[in-house]
C-alpha cells in the first residue's frame, strides 16, 4: 500500500517508521523540511500512485490546522480518494469535514489514535469511524499500526464515531490518573508508610488496579521519588472538556470524569481564589483559622 502522511512530529514520525517497517510505502510531509520527504501537500499527492484510491493520513494539531489541511487536500484529491484524520479532532469537526469532502467524491475516515511515544514499538490503539468501503481502503495501514492481537475497532459508520470513542477513552484516562495521583498524595502525606514507590510497584501485579498508567507512574517515581523536579501543573488537551460537554448534552451523569477535569484547572492556580472565599466564609461563620501573608520582616499570622 502507498499512503501519504501529513505531520511527522512525535506521533506521526513514529507512525511512518512503523508503517514502513510493515512494508507500506509512506510519503511524508511536514512543515519542518528536516522531517519531510516532499516539500508540499501538492507534492505529496503527486507522489501517490493513481491506479487506485489515493489515501492521505493527517496527523496535525486539532482545530484550524487540521481543518485547513483537509480543505487543501479537498482541492488536490479527487473522486474515490480518501482522507484519514488521525489527530485529536472534535467529532463535530469530522462531520463537517466529511460532508465537505463528500461533495467532491472524496471519502473520509476519522481515527482516534492512542499509544503515545511507545506506539512505534508496541503498536497503537485505533478507533475509527466511516463507511465500510472507506475503512477498507486504509485497512492495511490500520493493520500495520495496531498491536498484535487487537487494538483496532471500527467504532461506527457515521463520521465522528472514532474520535467520539477516543474522546471518551481520554475522559476515562483523566479520571484514572487523578485517582492514582490522589492516592499517591495521601500516602506521601501520612507519617506511616515508608516506601511509597514500593507500594505502588507492588500494585502492578495481581491487583485489580494494575494498568499501564500505573506502570508509568512507578517509572516516574523511580526517577524522582517525591516528584520534586515537577511543578504541580497539568494541562488538558480538549478531550476531557468535550467528554463532559457531551455528557451534559446527553444528560449522562459523569461525576468522576468531570471532577478530574476540574482538578486540572485547580492545578493552574498557585493560590486558588475560590479557596480564599471558602476560607473567608469558614472564618465568618465558625471563627475557623485563616492563613494570612506575613508582614514585612515578620511571620505569617495563623489566625485573624
Amino acid at each position: 500500500m502507498h499512503i501519504g502522511l501529513v505531520g511527522l512530529g512525535k506521533m506521526g514520525g513514529n507512525m511512518r517508521t512503523r508503517m514502513r517497517a510493515a512494508g507500506l510505502t509512506v510519503v511524508g510531509y511536514d512543515r519542518n523540511p528536516d522531517l519531510a520527504d516532499v516539500d508540499s501537500l501538492a507534492a505529496l499527492v503527486a507522489a501517490l500512485p493513481t491506479d487506485g484510491p489515493r489515501v492521505v493520513w493527517v496527523m496535525v494539531p486539532a482545530g484550524e490546522p487540521t481543518r485547513a489541511t483537509i480543505a487543501e487536500l479537498g482541492d488536490l484529491l479527487g473522486d474515490g480518494d480518501l482522507v484519514v484524520d488521525g489527530g485529536n479532532s472534535k467529532y463535530t469537526d469530522d462531520q463537517a469535514n466529511a460532508a465537505m469532502l463528500a461533495e467532491r467524491g472524496i471519502g473520509f475516515v476519522d481515527c482516534g489514535v492512542s499509544g503515545g511515544v511507545w506506539g512505534r514499538d508496541n503498536g497503537y490503539a485505533l478507533m475509527c469511524g466511516g463507511s465500510l468501503d472507506d475503512v477498507a481502503k486504509v485497512q492495511p495501514a490500520f493493520d500495520a499500526l495496531k498491536p498484535e492481537g487487537g487494538g483496532f475497532v471500527h467504532a461506527g459508520a457515521k463520521p465522528g464515531a472514532g474520535h467520539f470513542a477516543k474522546m471518551v477513552h481520554n475522559g476515562i484516562e483523566y479520571a484514572m490518573m487523578q485517582a492514582y495521583a490522589e492516592g499517591w498524595e495521601l500516602l506521601e502525606a501520612v507519617d506511616l508508610v515508608d516506601n511509597v514507590t514500593e507500594v505502588f510497584d507492588s500494585w502492578r501485579t495481581g491487583t485489580v488496579i494494575r494498568s499501564w498508567l500505573l506502570d508509568l507512574l512507578v517509572a516516574a517515581l523511580e526517577d524522582d521519588t517525591h516528584l520534586d523536579q515537577l511543578r504541580g501543573y497539568a494541562d488538558d488537551s480538549g478531550e476531557g472538556r468535550w467528554t463532559v460537554e457531551a455528557a451534559i448534552e446527553h444528560a449522562v451523569p459523569m461525576h468522576v470524569i468531570a471532577a478530574s477535569l476540574f482538578a486540572r484547572f485547580t492545578s493552574r492556580q498557585d493560590d486558588s481564589p475560590a479557596m480564599k472565599a471558602v476560607a473567608a466564609m469558614r472564618n465568618q461563620f465558625g471563627g475557623h483559622a485563616v492563613r494570612t501573608a506575613p508582614p514585612a520582616g515578620g511571620d505569617a499570622s495563623p489566625t485573624t
